[in-house]
């Protein structure tokens, strides 16, 4: 499934630039409170983190939807147990809940 190669690609990509965010910033002295950059550096690394932690959870719905695609579930909303509809699963392939009960 592309959406899954593209999710994980994404982690992987995320977690490098975490990771050198974090080695950058160990090889320098900066005070987040007082050194002008350190707010820089502390704003890219929660945005980075966030953006990973956004990755991560995409990545584990794709695979919840793929188990309800081998166990026959896929398509049908958890809720109130109709279709999830076909313009919605293409929007987002792994939406677990119609429209009706994702509002």
């Amino acid at each position: 499934m592309i959406e899954r190669a593209t999710a994980l690609a994404q982690v992987a990509a995320l977690t490098r630039n975490f990771d050198a965010i974090v080695e950058a910033s160990e090889l320098v002295s900066t005070d987040d409170e007082h050194d002008p950059e350190g707010a820089t550096i502390a704003f890219e690394r929660a945005q980075v983190s966030a953006l990973l932690r956004q990755a991560h959870a995409d990545s584990v719905s794709i695979d919840e939807a793929l188990e309800r695609v081998r166990a026959g579930r896929y398509g049908w909303c958890v809720e109130c147990g109709r279709e999830v509809g076909a313009a919605r699963l293409e929007a987002i392939p792994f939406a677990t809940r119609c429209i009706s009960c994702a509002a």
